[in-house]
């Protein structure tokens, strides 16, 4: 079998070589520009493999992905993000991969959601995928996490959100902002500099950025307003932590751009 290729079997039928083998190809075909490779084969064997792998071998493929934030392929970076969250959810995470995904997540400039040649891509909803896992990892201050979802909605933008990435953006602040350790104050300090961005708006039409800003408050003040789910469980929604201080944040922020509003 060589790298190139996807073992299709369960990881704990090999060892050695052989073994070694199937996940440099998964590794591989993670980056792959075809997506029945890469998301329907690749993505959904990883989602399988993960937690039967021992913590060198995710650590090893968290490594790997982590370099592909830096890749020249868009549809590597944007991948790789979706593959650490299922590795923090198998309870792995290294501060050395928050540095290139941070560095990544604002900075992206192929917004696409979805490519006709090279299928999904969706670059800000799985960054918030991984920042929505890194809310339940223990040890992780939920604040970095908060401020990098704010950088992003921030980063100047031509391409306006068009497949629910404002609906996964603001599920994941929602789980941040559900952290037990945070402070009122620190809930929502993370839209100071959102408000402070509305505040230099002008007549025109409505930036980009603006409006994927705008459209991720209102959903995440739906969310906080009602509590939010762990996806794929029937289990009742988790307040969070400081909800009324964070819906008289979200409102006066909204309300800049839309004061008749309150």
């Amino acid at each position: 079998m060589t790298t190139t290729q996807l073992y299709d079997g369960d990881i704990g039928e090999l060892s050695g070589a052989p073994r070694a083998a199937a996940l440099d190809g998964l590794v591989t075909a993670l980056r792959s520009p075809d997506p029945t490779v890469r998301d329907d084969r690749a993505y959904v064997t990883a989602v399988g493999w993960i937690p039967a792998l021992d913590p060198a071998e995710r650590n090893d493929l968290g490594d790997r992905m982590a370099a592909y934030f830096t890749d020249a392929e868009p549809q590597a970076r944007t991948f790789a993000p979706l593959v650490l969250a299922r590795i923090v959810e198998a309870g792995d995470w290294r501060e050395a991969w928050w540095r290139p995904f941070a560095a990544w997540y604002p900075a992206e400039q192929d917004l696409r959601g979805y490519d006709p040649a090279l299928g999904w891509l969706h670059a800000a909803a799985h960054g918030a995928d991984l920042l929505a896992a890194l809310s339940r990892h223990p040890g992780q201050d939920p604040l970095p996490l908060a401020g990098l979802a704010a950088d992003r909605l921030l980063a100047p933008t031509d391409h306006l959100f068009d497949a629910l990435e404002d609906d996964r953006i603001a599920y994941a602040l929602a789980r941040i902002l559900s952290h037990p350790d945070l402070t009122a104050a620190q809930s929502v300090a993370w839209l100071d500099p959102i408000a402070e961005a509305f505040h230099t708006g002008e007549p025109g039409p409505v930036p980009a950025w603006a409006s994927n800003a705008v459209r991720t408050l209102r959903m995440l003040y739906v969310v906080a307003h009602r509590g939010v789910r762990t996806r794929n469980t029937d289990g009742p929604p988790r307040p969070l932590t400081h909800r009324e201080q964070v819906l008289e944040a979200l409102a006066e922020t909204l309300a800049i751009v839309a004061p008749w509003t309150g």
